[in-house]
């Protein structure tokens, strides 16, 4: 009998905190390049937004005001996309400062499930309890992690949390690919990473640089979810700079397409992922 696939839910991740304007000129850094990059993606066909926050000059920021300044206009523009604040901010930054966008009680986070070594001596750290208390917060709240993996062992990581009652199911995994220091973004590693995960659990590929529409097309074809975005990409093919977010994700919009995937509304995403706001 043939699968009945759920609709595609696209995250767009605008900017996150490493790629710069130097990478390419249309990374936004204010929060009125923020709210026409968000909106640019949701036309679309984006129903999450996973947000970064810069200051006006590119430096990455988890204050809760920018976060709110950015989330309050993005609402304007775009009044029923679900907004991802993530928890990871930047290299160096106390747990608390990274929590910081939980206050504004979003529908979803993201929680990083492990430790990378980013290149030369960028160490980002999570270490056991940081994922344990990153989680409580979480649970009080009400909000749904995006459990964010870079390799084998933080799948290990979030179901033996899982079992000890850290993260509740159904889980939604993040599997980001092609990272220094995580796994790399091959079609091998896609299918292992994806066998890895719980039957019931849903998941969002994200594939860094040249891996992002190989491994876009490979979750549209095995019913899984599809990230793109500045942040983890700034080209639209080899050597073309992308113009903006939505032209990156007309192309996955595109590729759906191909093989008949409807793509979700914010509304279907909010079902498909079990939200409770």
């Amino acid at each position: 009998m043939e699968k009945i696939m759920e609709k595609l839910i696209i995250t767009a991740a605008i900017s996150g905190a490493e790629v710069t304007k130097e990478h390419n000129p249309a990374v936004p850094y204010t929060i009125e390049e923020c709210v026409n990059e968000a909106g640019l993606a949701y036309d679309a066909g984006a129903g999450i937004i996973h947000l970064h926050v810069r200051e006006d000059d590119g430096m990455p920021t988890q204050d809760k005001g920018r976060f709110k300044a950015a989330i309050d206009a993005i609402k304007i523009r775009c009044p029923d996309v679900i907004i991802q604040p993530s928890t990871g901010g930047a290299v160096g930054m106390s747990n608390d400062e990274r929590l910081q966008p939980l206050e504004l009680n979003p529908e979803m986070a993201t929680l990083d499930c492990g430790t990378l070594n980013f290149g030369g001596d960028e160490i980002f750290e999570n270490t056991e309890n940081t994922i344990k208390y990153f989680a409580e917060r979480m649970n009080e709240k009400g909000i749904k992690p995006e459990l964010e993996v870079f390799d084998k062992s933080m799948i290990d990581m979030a179901l033996r949390l899982h079992k000890q009652g850290y993260i509740q199911s159904p889980m939604h995994f993040e599997l980001v690919m092609g990272v220094n220091g995580g796994i790399s973004g091959t079609l091998r590693d896609f299918i292992f990473l994806r066998n890895s995960i719980p039957a019931d659990a849903t998941y969002t590929v994200a594939g860094v640089g040249r891996f992002e529409f190989e491994l876009a097309a490979a979750a549209i074809i095995d019913g899984g979810h599809v990230r793109v975005g500045f942040e983890d990409n700034i080209m639209i093919s080899k050597g073309i700079l992308a113009k903006s977010n939505g032209e990156l994700v007309e192309k996955v919009v595109r590729l759906a397409g191909e093989f008949s995937r409807e793509i979700a509304t914010p509304g279907e995403a909010r079902k498909i992922l079990g939200l409770k706001k």
